[in-house]
């Protein structure tokens, strides 16, 4: 069992940043890939960016492919999702989910899921 807990959403302005956490319980976290997933309202979860067990392997949206960054420190139980150049079509509910294939990009390959996190970026 993996429990996961995000934070580090909020308010920023288009062109900003912010850096999201996700924390995970259990000792045999680096036996999991991570990924950040994201709803805005009115849409269906989407996926947003991958990183494999150890962090060798990631793999990003089209859509935020070169603004966005996903990294992990396994000592620390904690994958990180930098945001930068945020733009108000990013405003969404993130979600951060675990899963013990070495990498996935669909949510129903995902088996633990935290409880979400906000992130509203204005204009």
């Amino acid at each position: 069992q993996v429990q996961l807990v995000e934070s580090g959403g909020g308010l920023v302005q288009a062109g900003g940043s912010l850096r999201l956490s996700c924390a995970a319980s259990g000792r045999t976290f680096n036996r999991y890939a991570m990924g950040w997933f994201r709803q805005a309202p009115g849409k269906e979860r989407e996926f947003v960016a991958a990183i494999s067990w150890i962090g060798y392997s990631t793999s990003y949206a089209d859509s935020v492919k070169g603004r966005f960054t996903i990294s992990r420190d396994n000592a620390k139980n904690t994958v990180y999702l930098q945001m930068n150049s945020l733009k108000p079509e990013d405003t969404a509910v993130y979600y951060c989910a675990a899963t013990t294939r070495v990498i996935a990009l669909e949510g129903y390959e995902y088996h633990y899921w935290g409880q979400g996190t906000q992130v509203t970026v204005s204009a």
